[in-house]
């Protein structure tokens, strides 16, 4: 057996090896559901679950059982600074904070309780409640605790708007269009909580409301802040003089727009926020509650539920596509090796995983992203179980790396169709948004309602580079001047130290383990440059004992893929690029695996408290409990693999 208590970076056993491969692919293949996907848990901040409480309260359908658990959930992760973060570990966020408290005191909590004390001195001390964000002031807005004139004005007559217009609803991206909709049909109507307990938090306001002069703040991250700020005076007031059967029409519009994408019981955008919004629209405009549509929608939202014995939460969306999609990659690395154990077995749940997968290719829907491509046909995967409107590019890509490594004719046509959508999703700069095309009209993040900063879906490397690894790894000649427009769009990408952002995972590591896996596959000889530099960045940052780790501060200015510990999912990413950039023989590669087989348990887990991706950077941020598992087994069996190939080089593009 390896001594874990001496040098890590000794080399490998090949038992140990094996032994640590077969515990992590038990803990996934008993994992997997009967119909052959997987599913993991998607966890985010106090916000979700303390939304969903006031969502209950709004409509006056309170489960009391499932708030209290979702109560004790609350206070387990409050922050020792009294409030609540964004993360784990994270510092205190004002927003976060208000709507955890507005929910525990809506669940029942004494205001005087230790707990509740502590959070409200902190919110006051953070400047108070009328210090929020846009999305919590309307929060406060739906329960009368501010006027509606402290959210920015956004009329309901933007839905007339065309996409040439600059403040039309098609230059959003996909999240914040389904958001939008049906949050301007309860801003034209303004309606009110039906809040039975009379649940009021007046005492989080250093000024109370009806004194507040100047509810936008910022922060403006230019000078088009200022001047769309001034355009929000002009509007408000405005508003009161447009005519009646516009407002109607207008409405009319909106309704449309959520009904035709309502999506069954996977909801508005398969998003909690969207889903939210479409009940609580549904709600404004007098439609009963048996009504199918209302009724659908309310289901929607009850799925994203987590419950245990003792806890709740609510997540913001599920990932069962995803999760399906990377365990499927971890999978199928740990059969390609004459050392692999139940190879016969695994391959079978492999085929019903793969099936399942298939079944779920967009193939009819032109959703949205049609306006920007119409000439593309279909082809794509969601990230959740239906998202017909909204497939998602980062899955496509990694789906169909999937598909193709099976190396089942069967699969050619959903390939075919993947590789078609991914050419036509790609942007004019050469890179790939993960929903939209060109979706970069920036000045959009300067307005007033779109104080968090991601208003939009321009394309990113993480993204881009998963898109580069498909069509590198189908190989078809034709595609090389795709593939050459995005690989230049990389290289502008990289960061001085040598790294790239991760948009959609934490976070330099993550984008650099991406980049790199694209290069390879593209072709670009590991002695470029621009893979050199990466390389020799990843090597600076891995920790003294082996592993690598990264938390959310690095999108706060903290400095790039450092953390106060090691994290499995970051190691196994570290440890994929450095193989993807044919280091697998460097004693940093040797000293990664070792830590990474030393930090699994007995019973093949590996435990990460920190979260690993990101929602929208300083804003909302997610912990993926399937990251985990399936990454480190994918770095684990490339590693074996690897030692065992002729050329040591990875011939895949994930």
């Amino acid at each position: 057996m390896l001594d874990h208590t001496g040098d890590l970076g000794k080399g490998i056993d090949n038992d140990d090896l094996d032994a640590a491969i077969s515990r992590a692919q038990h803990v996934l293949t008993e994992h997997q559901n009967e119909d052959g996907h997987w599913v993991f848990e998607l966890e985010a901040d106090a916000t979700i679950p303390a939304e969903y409480v006031l969502l209950e309260h709004f409509l006056n359908r309170i489960d009391r059982d499932l708030e209290n658990k979702i109560g004790v959930y609350l206070r387990r992760i409050q922050g020792d600074h009294g409030g609540w973060p964004l993360y784990y570990q994270g510092k205190f966020d004002l927003s976060a904070s208000v709507k955890a408290y507005f929910a525990l005191k809506a669940i029942g909590d004494d205001i005087d309780a230790p707990h509740m004390k502590r959070a409200r001195e902190a919110i006051l001390a953070h400047g108070g409640a009328e210090r929020t964000n846009v999305f919590t002031r309307i929060q406060m807005a739906l329960f009368g605790e501010v006027p509606w004139h402290a959210t920015p004005a956004m009329p309901i007559e933007l839905m007339l708007m065309p996409k040439k217009a600059l403040f039309s609803i098609w230059n959003m991206s996909y999240w914040s269009r389904t958001v939008v909709v049906p949050l301007l049909i309860l801003a034209a109507l303004k309606p009110k909580a039906i809040n039975p307990r009379s649940i009021h938090i007046q005492e989080l306001f250093v000024t109370p409301p009806d004194q507040v002069s100047d509810w936008i703040k910022g922060p403006f991250r230019s000078y088009w802040g200022h001047v769309f700020k001034g355009l929000d005076k002009v509007v408000r007031p405005a508003e009161k003089y447009i005519p009646s059967v516009l407002r109607k029409k207008s409405i009319q519009k909106a309704l449309e727009f959520v009904d035709a994408r309502l999506n069954g019981e996977d909801g508005l955008g398969a998003i909690y926020p969207a889903m939210a919004n479409s009940v609580m629209a549904y709600h404004a405009l007098g439609i009963a509650d048996d009504d199918p549509r209302a009724a659908i929608a309310w289901r929607s939202v009850k799925k994203l539920l987590i419950e245990t014995d003792t806890e709740a939460y609510c997540q913001p969306c599920v990932s069962p596509i995803w999760d399906t999609a990377l365990t499927g990659h971890a999978v199928i690395e740990t059969i390609s090796h004459n050392r692999a154990v139940d190879r016969e077995v695994t391959s079978q749940k492999l085929a019903k995983s793969l099936k399942w997968l298939k079944d779920r290719q967009i193939l009819d829907v032109k959703g949205d992203w049609i306006i920007n491509s119409p000439e593309t046909a279909p082809g794509g995967w969601a990230f959740q179980y239906r998202n017909d409107y909204y497939p998602d590019v980062d899955d496509t890509a990694v789906v169909g790396m999937l598909l193709h490594r099976d190396c089942n004719p069967e699969h050619a046509e959903s390939i075919e169709r993947a590789r078609q959508w991914i050419i036509g999703m790609q942007s004019s700069n050469g890179g790939w948004g993960a929903f939209d095309i060109d979706n970069n009209k920036m000045i959009l993040n300067h307005i007033p309602f779109a104080d968090h900063g991601a208003l939009l879906d321009p394309p990113t490397a993480d993204v881009t580079a998963r898109c580069v690894s498909f069509l590198a790894q189908l190989n078809y000649p034709e595609d090389k001047a795709v593939i050459d427009k995005a690989i230049q769009y990389l290289r502008s990408e990289q960061e001085d130290a040598g790294c790239w952002f991760g948009r959609w995972g934490t976070n330099y590591i993550y984008g650099t383990w991406s980049v790199l896996c694209a290069l390879n596959a593209a072709g670009i000889s590991h002695e470029d440059p621009m893979i050199k530099r990466a390389v020799k960045w990843l090597l600076y940052v891995q920790r003294p004992e082996g592993g690598w780790g990264e938390d959310e501060a690095s999108y706060e200015d903290a400095p790039k893929g450092v953390y106060n510990q090691g994290m499995p999912s970051q190691t196994a990413w570290a440890l994929l690029g450095l193989m993807a950039a044919g280091q697998v023989k460097h004693p940093a590669v040797q000293k990664g695996m070792a830590w990474l087989m030393s930090a699994q348990k007995e019973n093949g887990h590996w435990e990460e408290n920190p979260y690993n991706a990101v929602g929208f950077p300083k804003v909302f941020y997610l912990r993926y409990h399937g990251y985990k598992q399936f990454f480190p087994l994918l770095a684990l069996s490339r590693f074996r693999n690897l030692q065992a190939s002729n050329s040591g080089k990875v011939e895949v593009g994930f």
